[in-house]
């Protein structure tokens, strides 16, 4: 029962973070929920409490991968790109200097 509890919940995680990645993307936002929705019903009959636990690991670090290194991006012309960085994504960084540093 607990291990039923984990993957409903990793669902809806999985569900939330698609939602927050491709905002604004219907064609992304359908491929990722039907992406989701087949896998987990591919193993819906699971009874391994192993499997289930490993399955439970790769897609909570599929839910990583997705919100850590997945960036929008809009074809704004031919040649021109516009990146959608979300807020967690943005960085402090370190000030661009034209001249190069001397050693010392």
């Amino acid at each position: 029962m607990e291990s039923r509890l984990k993957v409903i919940k990793l669902f809806k995680m999985l569900h939330r973070t698609r939602l927050d990645v491709f905002k604004d993307d219907n064609m992304a936002l359908t491929a990722a929920r039907l992406k989701i929705n087949d896998e987990f019903k591919k193993n819906k009959n699971e009874t391994s409490e192993e499997n289930i636990s490993q399955m439970i690991k790769m897609g909570r670090g599929v839910e990583t991968i997705l919100r850590q290194g997945v960036l929008q991006v809009e074809h704004v012309s031919e040649d021109t790109l516009k990146l959608r960085p979300r807020k967690p994504l943005l960085l402090e960084n370190v000030p661009y200097c034209d001249k190069p540093r001397s050693k010392t």
